[in-house]
This record gives structure tokens, sequence and C-alpha cells, in this order.
């Protein structure tokens, strides 16, 4: 399957959800806006689609990146980190979603786990996200933080 096909729409999403069910594919789900992609972003992803049979990327779009981020940001469009992401051979489909916070594309994914990084703990998870996937029957599992690598990092970096 080629990038392009690998990308889901937000209306295309609970049709594509359900025939993984229907397959008795477990889905694992993540988000971010990962804007430039790292050993830091691909090692976590690795470690999220071990966790079950098809992981799903959430990718923040564009003005949600600037309300995350600030205005210099993303970098990289939505389009274009989708389809960066999707080559990606951990990558079951990405979804580009425009809200800052990922519970609705968690309604309508309804993963078996929801897959954060180690820079958020059970506490500081979104209290929607967690509520969603949990009323789904599906679980939050947190994967350690790889350190030193960050999106923010690397644009300091760049900087000096």
């Amino acid at each position: 399957m080629s990038a392009h096909e690998k990308i889901v729409s937000l209306e295309q999403l609970p049709a594509w959800r359900e025939a993984l069910r229907e397959a008795g594919q477990r889905l694992v789900a993540t988000n971010g806006c990962f804007d430039l992609l790292h050993a830091g972003h691909v090692t976590y992803l690795e470690q999220a689609a071990t966790l079950g049979d098809v992981l799903l990327i959430g990718c923040n779009g564009d003005e949600s990146v600037r309300q995350l981020k600030g205005p210099s940001r993303p970098l990289n469009s939505e389009a274009d980190r989708a389809l960066v992401l999707a080559a990606l051979e951990s990558v079951g489909a990405v979804a580009v979603f425009p809200e800052k916070r990922a519970d609705n594309l968690l309604r309508l994914a309804k993963p078996d786990v929801y897959v954060k990084g180690g820079d958020y703990t059970p506490e500081t998870l979104d209290a929607d996200e967690r509520a969603v996937v949990e009323s789904g029957g599906g679980e939050v599992v947190i994967i350690p933080f790889v350190p030193g690598k960050s999106t923010t990092s690397i644009i300091e970096r760049m900087k000096e």
C-alpha cells in the first residue's frame, strides 16, 4: 500500500475502523504534531505499533499546531507531515484532525489502545481523551520518552 493510500479522512475513519474490527484486528492510536520527524518519533511509533495489529496516527492540522506550538509552527504543512508519517512501515494509517485535542479523533477511531509519550503521565493526560478511550473499552499506555530527541530541541540547535 502506498503512503497516499494510508491517509484516511475523518469522514472515512468510522468505516475504516469497522473494517479492522470485522477482520479481528487490534487498533493502536496515537497523535501529535510530528512537525520534523526524528529518531525519537520513529522509536516511539515503532514501539506503539507492537501493541496491536494496526497503528493509526492522528496528525494535528496546521491551525492546531499553531495553537499548540506558536505562530512560527508548523514548519511542514499537514499534508506533508501526514504523507511522511504514512510512509513509515510501522504506520497503518494517518488521519489529520483540526482540533488541539484528539478526543473527536478518538471517538471516531475507537482504538483498543491509545498511546502517549513519556512526556505525559496518567495525571497530565487530557481527561476527555482518556474518557473517550476508556468508554469505548480501550486502554491508555504511556511509552517512555526518548531523551534528547524533540522537534523543539532540533529547532533550537538550528538557530545556534
